[in-house]
């Protein structure tokens, strides 16, 4: 028997090298995940960056109505100084819940902005 090899390179390392005739998929694909961890990055920053307080009593009407009447209570001051913020009583723990939440802020916040909340 012969040695026979075959001369068409296989289907999988064929694609990965050349699906097209400026990029390869192997190179696509680095760059997409790449971007992905860029994405998911600034996505998880700008997330916890809304879960703060500062974020919070950002907004005229927390700062101006609920904010002060907070600095009253025991949540903001109390013997052990630990003090309760807006997101550990109205932000879920959970990712998938918390997304949820976030969702149904944004509707909140548009009926806020057309004044169908008020």
């Amino acid at each position: 028997m012969t040695d026979h090899k075959d001369p068409k390179p296989k289907l999988a390392a064929f694609i990965l090298r050349r699906p097209s005739t400026r990029y390869s998929l192997g190179g696509i694909l680095i760059v997409g995940i790449r971007d992905q961890g860029y994405f998911w990055g600034g996505f998880n920053t700008a997330m916890e960056a809304s879960n703060t307080e500062t974020f919070c009593i950002s907004c005229h009407e927390m700062g101006d109505n609920v904010y002060p009447e907070y600095k009253e209570t025991i949540h903001y001051s109390n013997r052990t100084g630990v003090r309760a913020t807006c997101p550990d009583c109205h932000v879920p723990k959970e990712w998938t819940h918390k997304m949820v939440r976030k969702v149904e802020a944004s509707k909140e916040l548009w009926g806020k902005l057309i004044g169908t909340i008020d």
